[in-house]
């Protein structure tokens, strides 16, 4: 059995959810605006690159909405793109595509 990997926190205070790997934060920075969590910013470490934490985090935000009803609105280039090849998991929840970025 593997061991499981770092864990996604949501830091509402720093208005981010966050993952520590060796020493390092990747993080996914947020607004939330009435009812939508506005993606803004993915930020992962070069030196945790390549790891899916990315991913973790973007997965981690769709959570969130989720369990808070949420509409998500990915500003962040990263967590669009994730969004759009991963139609399984941006089906979970209602997207606010900015303009001219909708998948097709």
């Amino acid at each position: 059995m593997t061991a499981p990997g770092p864990q996604v926190v949501n830091d509402p205070r720093g208005s981010r959810f966050a993952v520590e790997a060796d020493g390092h934060t990747a993080e996914l920075v947020y607004r939330v605006v009435a009812d939508r969590l506005v993606l803004i910013h993915t930020e992962v470490p070069e030196a945790i690159d390549g790891r899916g934490l990315g991913s973790d985090l973007v997965r981690a935000a769709i959570e969130h909405a989720v369990e808070h009803r949420l509409t998500v609105v990915p500003k962040c280039p990263f967590a669009r793109g994730w969004l759009e090849r991963h139609p399984e998991e941006a089906s979970r929840v209602t997207i606010d595509w900015p303009e001219g970025t909708a998948p097709t």
